[in-house]
This record gives C-alpha cells, sequence and structure tokens, in this order.
C-alpha cells in the first residue's frame, strides 16, 4: 500500500514512561533508516548510562534552557520529574527538509502545547495492557526506586486519562504484545490507513 498524505506529516508518539515508545522506535528506524527522522528533544536532565548528546538528547543545563525558551525556540517544552524537556523548530524543519517524515516523543504537557500551534501533526498514544504491567515494566529497568516508580505511575494514570478526551489522540498502539504493537506502530508510521486500538480500561 502506497503512503498517504499523512506520511508527510509529523508523528507524535506519547504515552507513559516504561510503555516501550524507545523499543518500537528503534524498530522503526533500523527496518527504515531513509524514511524517518527523530526530533531529538532538548533536556536538563542528566545522561544515562550509555547515552550520547545528540543522539537520545541535547543534554543542556538549565539556564540554556531557559534562555532557549526566552528565544521562543521550542515548539513545545516541558516539565517531567523535575527537569526541562523541549522540542526545538529547528530540529523538525532539518527533517523535513530532507524528506522524512519527523517523529516527536512528547510527554502529555507537550502534546497540549503542539495543539494550540499550527503543525498539524498525526498523534499516536502508546499505552499499557495496564498499570500492573506497567509498574513490572519499570520495575524491571531496575533504575528505579520504588518512589521514582510511583510517581511514574501516577504521572502514567494523569496521562491516559488525557488520552481518553475526545480527539486527543488519532491513533492508539496498546503494548501488550511488542510484536504486534510494532506492526500496527509501522503501518501508522508509514502512513497507511489503519485503524489503532481501543484504550484498555485502567482501574488496576
Amino acid at each position: 500500500m502506497s503512503p498517504l498524505p499523512d506520511f508527510l506529516r509529523p508523528l507524535v508518539l506519547s504515552g507513559p514512561s516504561g510503555v516501550g515508545k524507545s523499543t518500537l522506535l528503534q524498530r522503526l528506524f533500523k527496518d527504515y533508516p531513509d524514511k524517518f527522522g527523530f526530533s531529538v528533544s532538548h533536556t536538563t536532565r542528566a545522561p544515562r548510562p550509555g547515552e550520547q548528546d545528540g543522539k537520545q538528547y541535547h543534554f543542556v543545563t538549565h539556564e540554556k534552557f531557559l534562555a532557549l525558551i526566552q528565544e521562543s525556540a521550542f515548539i513545545e517544552s516541558a516539565e517531567f520529574s523535575g527537569n526541562f524537556y523541549g522540542t526545538s523548530i529547528q530540529t523538525v524543519k532539518e527533517i523535513q527538509e530532507k524528506g522524512q517524515r519527523c517523529i516527536l516523543d512528547i510527554e502529555a504537557q507537550g502534546v497540549r502545547q503542539i495543539k494550540a500551534t499550527d503543525l498539524n501533526p498525526v498523534y499516536c498514544f502508546i499505552s499499557p495492557p495496564s498499570l500492573t504491567a506497567l509498574r513490572e515494566r519499570l520495575r524491571g529497568r531496575g533504575t528505579e526506586t520504588e518512589t521514582s516508580i510511583q510517581k511514574r505511575l501516577d504521572t502514567a494514570l494523569k496521562e491516559i486519562q488525557y488520552a481518553k478526551e475526545p480527539r486527543v489522540h488519532d491513533l492508539v498502539v496498546v503494548n501488550d504484545d511488542l510484536d504486534r504493537a510494532y506492526h500496527l506502530f509501522k503501518q501508522i508510521a508509514l502512513g497507511e490507513n489503519v485503524g489503532g486500538d481501543k484504550l484498555p480500561p485502567l482501574d488496576d
């Protein structure tokens, strides 16, 4: 199936921390290295082991980040777990100029801000099958304290509640099985006219 015009629009990816967004993106970029460009966000958080400046994030100081806000350099910016994150206008433009589809990994705060711009992206929400499953994934990382995990779960619940509001997201992918979720996400990223999943009940 040939890509539809949606392929030309940026793809805004959101979902709770630990839901598997990075894994889905890594597979997509490996399978289609020339079709997509990832919008590398700026952040004030410290790099995790193995992360490189300019690849996963542009790591900057709080002072530099605030200066960029003053320069109106960001499409969106948000504070999450005590750190700032932002998507620069220049990054998105550079990807589009290469003829690639720009993919943005954005927190819920940022989604709200982008909706107030003229970016006109496709919004895709990656959902866990349940909060219990998300809790186990976060524990399995081995990088989070119980306090940190609970904070992320509280944030996840708010993100999912926002995702349930009408017309917030165009499509939903439930990451209950990685291969199935990736197949659906890949079709969405390629601009194929597919329906997404329904958000599962997350009362646990």
